[in-house]
């Protein structure tokens, strides 16, 4: 960055830093020792813009990089495209699990990234529930986004359509401040509506 940067306001973008998810398991400890929100063994990445043959050889190099038949109906790993187009990953493992979940998340934004697909990807993210109050489960996931090498969680309210519990997030931020890089411009805290996994 020089001194023209500087002085118009400009900084350098945050580079991704994918070894931020090996972050994950420790912060889901503290995450439900201060919040009561466990792990539900489920995972995705999403990525933009990818279409046709690609899409089918990327689809076989994660099978075959996570060691599972992804055209299996058992397969833990699914692929999907969102109403938006956005194509989505989702991995699962054992709620108790989560280092294998995070790897396999790492493994797969890696490979994307070593393909020349860096540029098409838009976040990962991790799923967690709480239903301590009895009356049903709240979803949570705490979201990485790719482009900006940090966390936000994202807490949609269930049962509502595209309402979210902005103080629980608030409250998750301040619960894992010490375990994650949090991402801290509130604006760039997107809603993923739908997100598989969450």
């Amino acid at each position: 960055m020089g001194l023209l940067d500087t002085i118009l306001g400009r900084s350098k973008p945050v580079q991704p830093d994918l070894d931020q998810l090996f972050a994950l398991p420790s912060a889901a400890l503290t995450l439900e020792a201060g919040t009561g929100f466990r792990p539900t063994g489920a995972g995705s990445v999403c990525f933009a813009g990818v279409e046709g043959g690609e899409f089918a050889r990327i689809r076989q190099d994660i099978g075959e990089l996570l060691d599972v038949d992804t055209s299996a109906d058992d397969s833990p790993v699914r692929f999907s495209r969102d109403s938006y187009g956005y194509n989505w990953l989702l991995a699962q493992r054992a709620p108790d699990d989560i280092s294998a979940l995070v790897t396999d998340l790492h493994a797969v934004n890696t490979s994307l990234e070593a393909a020349g697909f860096g540029p098409q990807l838009l976040c990962s993210l991790v799923g967690f529930r709480n239903d301590a109050d009895g009356v049903g489960e709240q979803p949570l996931a705490l979201v990485y986004l790719y482009k900006r090498g940090a966390f936000f969680p994202f807490a949609p309210l269930p049962g509502s359509t595209e309402k979210r519990d902005s103080q629980l997030e608030l409250q998750v931020r301040a619960a894992l401040g010490a375990d994650l890089r949090i991402e801290p411009d509130l604006a760039r805290w997107f809603p993923v509506w739908g997100a598989p996994g969450l």
